[in-house]
């Protein structure tokens, strides 16, 4: 089968294939409730009435090919005005499906403001956003100045000092959308050696690929608060996308961090609290990079949801700005990119909204400013697919690669780089010390990670036998090499190279990582762990123990691929959808395990694989059954695609499909009237509002099984049986519902202006800190989860390694010299098409036509550009200053497994800052969270054992973002309080320091 049919680009999203006609398809607004999720059931009151009516989406059909897959998010229908014409702004990636939905909706909105404002309307598109918001931070800090990445940049400087200037564009233009095999692809720098780089999704296992492995998500991955399994699953993944051909790896995702529980693509992340993410994220580039991957940190940043994220995917001109505070991006946001850089990231994408109103692939102050100077950022800043919104500007503000390449429109061969950074660096405008330094960082990033190593990274053909040995774009084992182009070349693009592991180890893996990633929330009467031969509580004592198993969630539906990149929710749910999801090679159902499982000479397993039970069903069925379990589940994903009225960002958090009439049916007819037993369990994209049934009395127990991935079944199985102890721990909080979060919880599902605005008015308090600062009880709290066995902690104690000091040490000198070259600029003829040179329609290439085209003049630069910022007093290292990270307090605590059975805990630890804090520069009274999560270790004890756990804070767990110091600030008056316990809500033993 080959993937192209209709449709719009995005690597972030497949095509669509489902039209066969140049028509859209416009779907009224309907009054709520716009999906049965959001129905009232039994009487509720409606909450929260301003969700979302359902969202105008269209449909392309055949456009250039078949099925096109895409690149991540992005398409944009703002006027080219030449290379760096356009503001400092910029947006994601996309191709086919995204343009399905931008493009009728953008005829929609122009033919609705037509009819209402007359010819007036076109103002509305050339309305660009304010402009001053996010301050200018110029020029771009040059990489080479840390000793860690110096024998790289020696080697790159080398490398890239040999290189003509179409080289260098070269290797900082993608080649455009399709032009190549994987969804993101670079052209090679022939005459010094360096090859072509594949760029692949994504941040759950390889999209688009074959024989490889579908994990779980990162949100079960956080849920496991594993260490040592978040570093084997992303040592795994780095593995296979080696053994695919893959360069650089496009994840983890960090961002979104999860402000908004309903938001499309949390699930990508591991969860809404920065320390617990970072930890991760830093844990899962390690592994990537262990193998010799380069890996992504992304999206970087503020990127938190998905109506409005991108140019024209609404119907907008503009993406939605992100505005937050300096200490909201630093203590949030940012964090889990500072540990990522701190754990030596070779690449940052950069996201499609703007930030502050200014896009984020063309934000100074983001990119050069923080990143790069105050977290001493060494690796290339790559675009989200079309993300990039301008040229010479988002050059300058630090930009170091375009993905994939294409301009402002998919496909349309008119890159914002390529051609014209070459015209850009011939006529001054780009400094050519600013284009050395995007290839050094890109070739150092290369070589840091040893991808010179031939013998492991062998050259793609014809030199060798290397590069990517499949295709985004079809399944077959023959295909075009140039799929976008006109090029008809064909060759074995699809090789088929089982990367698995050995004995699918790779599975078992994934296995072990949802089972530690399912949480049980309620287990009433111990009901759980089951036996496989039932349990002598039946309502026939002569018969087999009947077990009904119920629920649309349990089974396989059409098939775990029916739908591209995962977009609609049919069968049992084991991933999201968009870019972050993948192909699964296949999918083990609840049903199919349970049936595996059980005795079935002891138990008889009936199934009905349907949300809706027919009335006459209750007493042939749900009243004959011992035991009923029930699944349900919440699907949402990228911006791109839309499923049944679910347009990426869930419109609620309840279930989907009618699971919550589902529940309430099973669980008050199981056995007669509810006399036998219920067990629940949801798979979700994130919080899911249990409300409606969670205190039926016929639900004895409740699991919450996040996004489990290919072994789904056989890891539920392993903790509904009790084959291992049920050690997931919540990564977010589950509250009563939606409103519960507050005003910062919730989507903005209609724009608010022409640019819509999104303002990070909470600061701080999302997720458990809001909860906590609102003393609102939730239904789970943050960290929450029951075991098979009961612990106790005791013995906490405190042991100061350092003494308080309010500010970190002075920022260190350079540690080593930049590279340096000539900034003589070329003869403009060095850089004209080759005589004879074959183009190909679309493609991307660094050569310029003719060399009167290149006007020299006084180039109009961005606001600031010739005012040199200071160095961050918090930088000096990767991931900030050094002293940052200087120990100043260890953290003993016991724990002892109280149970009767060897089982896992999560211990967590807290900080509370002190009271009255005022910051000296500003006069500003500092406020806090209640408390704060700062470290964590999964302890697994046997019965009765009992182990001393040892935690280490440093300077900046303790220290705050200073406005007016531009600096980490500790307080050095009053008491810190650290608590540790089981979650944020169970902290049975405290210290002050």
């Amino acid at each position: 089968m080959t993937r192209f049919s209709g449709g719009s680009p995005t690597r972030e999203g497949l095509l669509n294939t489902r039209g066969g006609s140049p028509q859209g398809r416009f779907h009224d607004e309907v009054p709520r409730p716009s999906s049965d999720s959001e129905k009232l059931l039994d009487g509720e009151v409606d909450l929260h009435g301003n969700s979302p009516r359902r969202t105008p989406v269209g449909e392309w059909a055949q456009r250039w090919f078949g099925r096109y897959r895409t690149s991540e998010q992005g398409y944009s229908d703002r006027k080219e005005t030449g290379l760096g014409r356009l503001p400092e702004k910029d947006g994601d990636r996309g191709w086919c499906s995204r343009y399905k939905i931008c493009f009728i909706t953008t005829g929609v909105f122009l033919a609705l403001f037509l009819i209402l404002s007359g010819s007036g309307v076109f103002w509305v598109y050339k309305n660009a956003p304010k402009d001053g918001q996010s301050p200018p931070w110029y020029p771009s800090p040059l990489g080479g100045t840390l000793k860690t990445w110096e024998e790289s940049y020696k080697k790159a400087a080398t490398m890239v000092e040999r290189m003509t200037l179409v080289e260098k564009v070269n290797v900082t233009s993608g080649t455009g959308w399709a032009q190549d095999l994987c969804v993101g692809n670079t052209a090679p720098a022939n005459g010094v050696g360096f090859p072509a780089l594949c760029l692949q999704d994504g941040p759950l296992g390889l999209r688009f690929t074959d024989h490889s492995t579908a994990f779980p998500a990162a949100i079960t991955v956080g849920a496991t608060w594993s260490k040592d399994l978040m570093y084997k699953r992303s040592s795994a993944h780095g593995l296979e996308a080696k053994m695919k051909g893959v360069n650089i790896l496009l994840g983890p995702a960090m961002g979104p961090l999860g402000r908004m529980p309903a938001g499309g693509r949390n699930w990508e992340g591991f969860g809404p609290d920065p320390v617990l993410q970072a930890v991760a994220a830093s844990l899962a580039i390690k592994g990537i990079q262990d193998v010799g991957v380069i890996a992504t940190a992304k999206h970087f940043i503020a990127n938190e949801q998905e109506h409005f994220r991108q140019s024209f995917e609404w119907g907008l001109p503009n993406a939605l700005s992100s505005n937050l505070d300096d200490r909201t991006l630093h203590e949030l946001y940012l964090w889990p990119f500072a540990e990522s850089v701190r754990a030596g990231v070779g690449s940052v994408m950069c996201s499609y909204q703007l930030v502050n109103n200014s896009y984020g692939c063309g934000n100074s102050k983001l990119m050069n400013g923080i990143l790069k100077d105050e977290l001493g950022f060494q690796g290339f800043v790559q675009s989200d697919w079309l993300a990039q919104r301008s040229g010479v500007a988002s050059a300058l503000a630090g930009l170091d690669m375009t993905m994939p390449g294409d301009g402002l429109h998919w496909l349309d061969g008119k890159s914002l780089f390529g051609p014209r950074l070459t015209e850009a660096a011939l006529n001054g405008s780009v400094p050519m010390e600013r284009l050395n330094d995007m290839a050094t960082r890109i070739v150092a990033a290369w070589y840091q990670l040893k991808q010179d190593n031939q013998t492991e990274w062998p050259a793609p053909p014809p030199e060798g036998n290397g590069g990517p040995n499949f295709s985004s774009f079809t399944d077959e084992r023959i295909g075009l090499i140039h799929p976008g182009s006109d090029d008809k070349t064909t060759t074995e693009v699809n090789k088929f190279v089982q990367v698995q592991g050995k004995g699918n180890s790779h599975g078992q893996l994934a296995r072990q990582i949802a089972a530690e990633g399912t949480v049980l929330v309620k287990n009433e009467g111990g009901i759980l762990p089951l036996s496989k031969k039932g349990s002598s509580k039946k309502r026939n004592a002569a018969g087999k123990y009947k077990v009904g198993i119920f629920g649309e969630d349990a089974g396989p539906g059409d098939g775990p691929n029916e739908c591209p990149d995962r977009s609609c929710n049919q069968g049992t749910l084991g991933s999201g959808w968009g870019s972050g999801a993948v192909d699964f090679p296949y999918l083990i159902t609840p049903l199919k395990a349970l049936k595996a499982t059980f005795d079935t000479d002891a138990v008889e397993i009936t199934s009905l694989l349907t949300n809706e039970i027919p009335v006459k069903t209750s007493s042939s069925l749900l009243n004959d059954q011992d035991l009923c379990i029930v699944f349900v589940n919440s699907d949402s994903g990228e911006g791109f695609e839309a499923w049944d009225r679910v347009r990426a960002d869930r419109n609620d958090l309840y279930t989907q499909k009618g699971g919550d009439k589902l529940v309430q049916r099973v669980a008050r007819e199981c056995g007669g009237k509810g006399i036998s037993d219920t067990i629940v369990v949801v798979h979700a994209v994130g919080p899911v509002v249990l409300e409606r049934w969670i205190d039926l009395p016929g639900v004895k127990a409740v699991i919450l099984a996040n996004l489990p991935g290919e072994e789904s079944g056989n890891a539920l199985a392993d903790v509904l049986f009790g084959a291992v102890d049920a050690s997931g721990r919540l990564p977010y909080t589950v509250g009563k519902s939606l409103a519960d979060y507050g005003p910062g919880g919730q989507i903005l599902y209609y724009p608010n202006g022409v640019v819509p605005q999104q303002n990070f008015k909470e600061g701080l308090y999302i997720d458990y800190r809001h909860f906590d600062k609102e003393n609102i009880t939730p239904r789970y709290e943050f960290g929450f989860g029951l075991s098979y066995t009961t612990f106790e902690f005791s013995n906490l104690t405190l042991t100061e390694t350092k003494a308080k000091s309010a500010s970190p040490a002075p920022r260190p000198d350079v540690e080593t010299t930049p590279p340096s070259y000539s900034t003589a600029i070329p003869d403009p003829s060095t850089a004209l098409f080759p005589s004879g040179f074959r183009k190909l329609r679309n493609r991307i290439y660094p050569y310029i036509d003719r060399t009167a085209d290149i006007k020299h003049g006084k180039y109009p630069y961005p606001k600031g550009y010739d005012e040199q910022q200071p160095p961050s007093p918090a930088g000096g290292g990767e991931g900030g200053n050094p002293d940052l990270y200087t120990q100043h307090l260890s953290v003993n605590v016991t724990l002892r497994n109280t149970g009767a059975r060897k089982g896992k805990q999560v211990v967590q630890l807290y900080v509370s800052f002190p009271e009255n804090v005022v910051d000296a520069s500003t006069g500003d009274k500092i406020d806090f969270p209640p408390r704060q999560l700062r470290a964590f270790e999964k302890v697994e004890l046997e019965a009765g054992e009992s182990e001393v756990i040892r935690m280490e804070l440093t300077r900046k767990d303790f220290s705050y973002w200073s406005r007016g110091r531009g600096n980490w600030i500790m307080p050095t008056d009053g008491k810190f309080t650290v608590s540790v316990g089981a979650s944020s809500r169970d902290l049975p033993v405290g210290g002050e320091w």
